[in-house]
């Protein structure tokens, strides 16, 4: 069958992947796409939220399985578009509805979902413009690191952690009276702060059952030793280390049923993956967030990991037959490496020549951030690639990737050396 991706980072490139690789999918192609993704797919120039230009590709190239890979065209109702249109509503759509997607798209609404269903999580509030002087008082009620959470999608930026109660008081007047973060501030959430290490769960479902994939943990900041600014993700290892089967049983148990169940009780649509951003406390799990679609860069070691054939996975997850699907897992240990470019998350230079991906042996190069110009492949983005391996053991797998990374150039290339340092 001929599929259609939409996205263009490292994330989507596993996927695609991924995809290419089962005998069920005849053509790939993915929206917009970068260089890397041009390779073993049919790139195309559209607006993966721009729903009437992906109406009109899906028909004209007889498109019969579209896999969505970013939150925006999901909280945009991507699902919800196609279901109510008769030309497309026989045509699966990989991730949720719109409403299910509001896990995602609304921190309130995630966080009402896990306290009506038991779900363990940290206790918290929510604030707007008008209750701003209710949110300095509650911040008084908590013990520092205070954590506030833009409502609605900053990419990835709209959380903070401050020590310091005066500056938190005066970061939350900055979100909510001055919308540092724009709209998406215009509600802040504001919870205690739990002390653990965090972790990541993913879990694909057919809205009746599910799979739970393999575990992975990523390293959001930017400098050594988890420093510096949040950036959409410096590296990432799978299985986590830590999660042995007691601590996953106790996530099956005390999250992913209820989750799953929650939402067929609200009668949610949800045929896609569930990220289950989860922190664990002493030996107990707590959710931090949901995300609904796959994370970046853990797609980019789940994926890899995964033996079954994708393709049979999303078929199972659209005729809702996944409960008889058989998913097979690859014992090894995946591990990324992501290769930013200079100065990024803030100002960064675009368009830099990659050179030495054809010297890479025994990984996998995933681009993230690329576009072929003049027949060479340059940076497009803050993320430019992941070199993802496999190994025994995670320091076996990462030191794989490094020393691929040492191959590949270009100009102010920077990665982090001291990824798995916490495990």
């Amino acid at each position: 069958m001929n599929i259609l991706l939409l996205g263009s980072g490292g994330r989507e490139h596993a996927l695609a992947w991924k995809i290419t690789q089962s005998a069920k999918c005849s053509k790939l192609f993915v929206a917009p796409g970068n260089a890397g993704i041009g390779k073993i797919a049919t790139n195309a120039a559209i607006n993966p939220t721009d729903f009437n230009a992906v109406k009109q590709f899906v028909l004209s190239n007889t498109i019969e399985m579209v896999v969505v890979g970013p939150e925006d065209p999901l909280v945009k109702g991507i699902y919800d578009y196609f279901k109510n249109d008769s030309d497309l509503a026989n045509i699966p759509v990989i991730g949720p509805s719109q409403q299910g997607a509001q896990l995602e798209g609304s921190k309130e609404f995630a966080k009402q979902f896990l306290v009506k269903n038991n779900i363990p999580t940290a206790r918290y509030q929510s604030f707007t413009k008008d209750t701003v002087n209710a949110g300095h008082d509650f911040l008084t009620t908590l013990k520092p690191p205070y954590v506030l959470k833009a409502d609605g999608l900053a990419a990835g930026k709209g959380v903070l952690i401050i020590n310091d109660l005066t500056e938190a008081q005066q970061e939350l007047s900055n979100m909510l009276v001055d919308a540092k973060f724009g709209d998406a501030s215009s509600k802040v959430v504001i919870e205690e702060f739990l002390d653990g290490i965090e972790l990541s769960c993913f879990v694909l479902t057919d809205g009746k059952s599910y799979k739970i994939l393999p575990t992975a943990k990523d390293y959001k900041r930017i400098g050594e030793g988890d420093t510096g600014l949040n950036t959409g993700g410096m590296g990432a290892v799978s299985p986590v280390p830590f999660a042995d089967d007691a601590f996953m049983q106790k996530v099956e148990e005390r999250i992913v049923k209820p989750t799953i169940s929650g939402l067929k009780t609200d009668e949610i649509a949800y045929k896609g993956f569930v990220f289950i951003g989860l922190i664990k406390v002493g030996n107990d799990p707590f959710v931090i967030e949901y995300n609904v679609r796959m994370g970046d860069p853990e797609t980019e070691v789940v994926i890899p990991r995964i033996k079954s054939d994708l393709v049979e996975l999303f078929e199972a997850v659209a005729s809702q037959t996944l409960d008889q699907a058989v998913l097979e897992i690859d014992e090894r240990t995946a591990t990324t490496v992501m290769m930013v470019s200079g100065g990024y998350p803030e100002d960064y230079e675009k368009g830099k020549l990659i050179t030495g991906l054809d010297q890479v042996e025994n990984s996998i190069v995933f681009h993230a951030g690329t576009a072929e110009k003049d027949g060479n492949i340059v940076t497009n983005g803050g993320r430019v690639l992941a070199i993802t391996s496999y190994g025994n053991n995670f320091k076996e797998a990462l030191a794989q990737s490094y020393q691929n990374v040492e191959k590949i150039n270009f100009d102010k290339k920077y990665y982090r050396t001291d990824l798995g340092f916490d495990l």
